[in-house]
C-alpha cells in the first residue's frame, strides 16, 4: 500500500508594521533612538519652533537653521536677514533674535533668514543628521502637523528641545498634545510619550497658568517679554508646516 500524503490549502501570513510615537525629552537622549525611518519633530515652544513656523507661514522663502553665532556672519554678504539669540537675548549686531513678533509678514515676507537660538537650531542638527524626515512643530501649527503625521505611513520621534540638553516642561506639554490628538492613529506608545500626554492633559485648560511653574518660562518673564510666551501658546493660528530641505526650513508642500 502506497504512501498517502495529504495536502494543506495554507493560507499566506501576513505582517502589519505598526506606527510608534515616542518622545525624546533632550537632545542628549537622541542617539538612543532609531530614526532613520521616522519623521522627527523638532520642538521649541519658546521661542524658536515657535517664531519659525510664524516666520514661513507670513511668507518667508527659507530659514536655514546654524549652530554658532559666528555661522550667520558667513552668510552676511548675501542679503539675508540674520537672527541670532543667546539665553533669550538677541545677540548684539544682528536683525533681530527669535521672537514671533520679529517674523511678522511685513519683516520676513520674500525673505531668507539666517537664525540660530540656544536649543532649537541644535536640535534641528542632530535630528538632520539621520531622521527620514525633519519637521518643526508648534502650538501655533498643532492640528495641521498632526493632520499631516497620521497620514504618513511612517514612525514619529517628538524631539524636545529643552533647555541646554535639560529636560523642560513646555516642549514636553507640546509633546504631549501632540500625542493626545494621535492616539486613534498610532499603535505603539513609548513611556516618555504616556508620561508627556498625561502632563499635557493636567495643563489643557490653561497652559499659561501651569507654565509659570518652568524655570525657562521664568527666565523670559525676567526679560519683559511675556507676551511672546503668551503667543506662543496660541493654538492653531498656522497651518504652515515648515520642513528641512537639505539644511533648509520651508514650507511643506
Amino acid at each position: 500500500m502506497g504512501l498517502q500524503l495529504k495536502t494543506y490549502n495554507l493560507k499566506p501570513i501576513t505582517f502589519t508594521v505598526s506606527k510608534k510615537i515616542e518622545v525624546c525629552l533632550t537632545p542628549a537622549l537622541i542617539d538612543l533612538y532609531d530614526i532613520e525611518q521616522s519623521i522627527v519633530v523638532v520642538i521649541d515652544i519658546l521661542r524658536a519652533t515657535s517664531s519659525i513656523t510664524y516666520g514661513i507661514e507670513n511668507g518667508a522663502i527659507a530659514i536655514i537653521p546654524v549652530a554658532n553665532v559666528e555661522d550667520c556672519l558667513t552668510f552676511a554678504d548675501k542679503g539675508y536677514l540674520l537672527a541670532a539669540e543667546r539665553n533669550g537675548e538677541v545677540v548684539e549686531g544682528y536683525d533681530f533674535g527669535n521672537s514671533p513678533f520679529s517674523y511678522t509678514t511685513e519683516k520676513v515676507a520674500g525673505k531668507t533668514i539666517v537664525l540660530t537660538t540656544t536649543n532649537g537650531t541644535k536640535a534641528l542638527h542632530l535630528a538632520n543628521k539621520r531622521a527620514h524626515q525633519v519637521v518643526i512643530g508648534s502650538f501655533l501649527n498643532l492640528d495641521s502637523l498632526c493632520e499631516y503625521l497620521a497620514k504618513q505611513d511612517k514612525n514619529v520621534l517628538l524631539l524636545c528641545a529643552g533647555w541646554k540638553d535639560q529636560f523642560n516642561l513646555e516642549d514636553t506639554l507640546f509633546a504631549g498634545a501632540v500625542v493626545n490628538k494621535l492616539r486613534k492613529n498610532f499603535e505603539h506608545f513609548d513611556d516618555s510619550s504616556v508620561a508627556a500626554e498625561d502632563l499635557y492633559i493636567l495643563a489643557k485648560d490653561d497652559l499659561r497658568k501651569y507654565l509659570h511653574k518652568s524655570s525657562h518660562s521664568n527666565r523670559l518673564a525676567q526679560l519683559n517679554i511675556e507676551e511672546d510666551v503668551v503667543f506662543c501658546l496660541q493654538l492653531n493660528v498656522c497651518t504652515a508646516i515648515p520642513v528641512l530641505d537639505g539644511e533648509r526650513l520651508v514650507k511643506l508642500r
